[in-house]
């Protein structure tokens, strides 16, 4: 293994489903489709609700760098890798 897939500063060969959350905001990345012409994964966001089930607010289909980009931006922004905070719907599209 890759001294820098141990500490995490390149992303994974495939997409892999991560979560990120602010405390309050939560984005769910779940690939959808991954060749070697096609990366896609889709972007859940909800919201949390003290006491409730969470708030799922978007759901779209972005393409592997466009998450990378998306990530990177909330990680430099203070948001945290949790676990998941709800059972993911099915996919858009089928795999």
């Amino acid at each position: 293994m890759h001294p820098s897939a141990v500490t995490g500063k390149r992303p994974p060969l495939s997409p892999q489903q991560g979560w990120l959350s602010d405390g309050r905001q939560v984005l769910h990345f779940n690939p959808v489709r991954y060749s070697r012409y096609s990366q896609a994964l889709e972007l859940t966001s909800g919201e949390l609700i003290p006491g409730q089930a969470p708030l799922l607010k978007c759901r779209k289909e972005i393409t592997r760098e466009e998450a990378i980009k998306l990530w990177a931006e909330k990680r430099k922004a203070g948001w945290q890798v949790c676990p998941p905070q709800w059972t993911p719907p099915p996919a858009l599209l089928p795999r």
